[in-house]
């Protein structure tokens, strides 16, 4: 990593070991509610001042009583809560979150991030892929860096939340305990009621005058009511306390594993983070070593492949120009053939001048033939112009 991060994460270091350091408070047993009779002095004034609160004829005084201890812990937790988004909480993010939309009308299922993107929204919003892309173009050191510095920035929240969260279990445990005060206040008021002020009340209604008897009655009414809210309220009471019990280990549970995740962060950053660039620089050098071998190897196959095309070439080569320089200017069975080829040619122009003197010799006996046949046509003829032609063939010849 870079300078500037191992100095975060050795600042960040000393945090780390205060927040390990701080041991919190065991509260007391959940029903260990000490009542005024065995209260020593100093809880027995606690409790006194708090029965003070209580107005029997103001019906708020009441009602709010005990609410003045959670004061200092709502602080603290709307302090928590204040720059806290709603994605950041979870499932109770969830749950409040569908009560708001469900009042203004919206969609729950439109505002969910986490929700499955529809194919449409894939097809416009295509940030993974491009994220992918641009981090191919990014300096190896410069993405540790960026994921050092995410985890610096877990790490410090996770320290304030420890801190606050030591501040929130501090002022609930004080709460727990002053929740116990109220409770036993409550109590001995009830008590002091039920044992003194009600039968009182009740005596003053039977020694009143007729006329002035129902205005008793009434206060006699209204003073068993303001009892029973005072009795509601002692229990709302001891149901918080109950509450507040269970949610002190509930803090410290959140505190370990914050503290757990701190210190994995904190040894990732001393520990894996430089180890990861030992791999990565081994990887590199893998990586560049392989590649060269794969140039080597391309670069000794093409060798391999010129020499047997060269080798073959030459073999098919040699094999053509040895056989075309031991041939001669003619080749025999060329000769022969041209030889055969010109006596047919011999043999049969002296076939053909025989054939053509036999029908000459033919065609003369023919022509004679004609010309004698002609020749006693004509006088054939001759003798019927001259009136011989009846005797003509009882004739003697010449």
């Amino acid at each position: 990593m870079s300078e500037k991060v191992r100095a975060k994460a050795q600042e960040t270091l000393a945090l780390v070991e205060e927040v390990n350091a701080v041991i919190l408070p065991d509260p007391v047993d959940a029903a260990a509610v000490v009542p005024l009779a065995e209260a020593d002095a100093p809880v027995g004034a606690e409790i006194r001042s708090r029965m003070e609160e209580i107005d029997m004829g103001d019906t708020q005084s009441i009602v709010s009583f005990g609410s003045a201890a959670q004061a200092e812990l709502q602080e603290i937790s709307q302090a928590m809560l204040a720059d806290v988004r709603n994605k950041d909480v979870g499932p109770a993010g969830d749950s409040l979150r569908n009560i708001v939309t469900t009042i203004r009308g919206f969609s729950v299922s439109e505002l969910d991030v986490r929700r499955e993107r529809s194919w449409w929204e894939k097809l416009l919003g295509r940030a993974a892929p491009f994220a992918k892309f641009t981090a191919r173009f990014e300096t190896i050191q410069g993405q540790i860096d960026n994921i050092t510095d995410d985890l610096l920035s877990h790490e410090h929240t996770l320290l304030k939340d420890i801190k606050s969260l030591d501040m929130l279990y501090e002022k609930t445990l004080q709460f727990y305990d002053e929740l116990a005060l109220y409770i036993a206040a409550g109590e001995e008021k009830l008590a002091e009621l039920d044992s003194t002020d009600i039968p009182a009340k009740e005596a003053a209604v039977q020694a009143a005058a007729e006329a002035d008897q129902v205005m008793v009655a009434q206060e006699l009414r209204d003073l068993r009511a303001a009892r029973d809210d005072l009795e509601r309220r002692v229990h709302d009471l001891k149901l918080t306390r109950q509450v507040t019990m269970q949610s002190l280990p509930s803090i410290r549970l959140v505190q370990e594993n914050d503290k757990s995740l701190v210190t994995k962060i904190n040894s990732t950053l001393a520990n894996t983070v430089p180890l990861w660039e030992t791999q990565l620089a081994q990887a590199v050098t893998i990586q560049r070593s392989a590649e060269a071998a794969a140039a080597v190897r391309d670069a000794n196959d093409l060798t391999n492949e010129l020499l047997t095309a060269n080798a073959k070439n030459l073999r098919d080569s040699n094999k053509m120009i040895r056989e075309e320089m031991e041939r001669g200017v003619f080749d025999i069975e060329a000769v022969k053939q041209a030889n055969a080829d010109l006596i047919g040619t011999i043999e049969e122009s002296l076939a053909i001048a025989d054939e053509g003197k036999a029908r000459r010799a033919a065609a003369e006996v023919e022509l004679k033939k004609m010309e004698g046949d002609l020749r006693d046509t004509l006088a054939a003829a001759k003798a019927r112009a001259d009136g011989t032609g009846d005797t003509v063939g009882i004739s003697a010849p010449r």
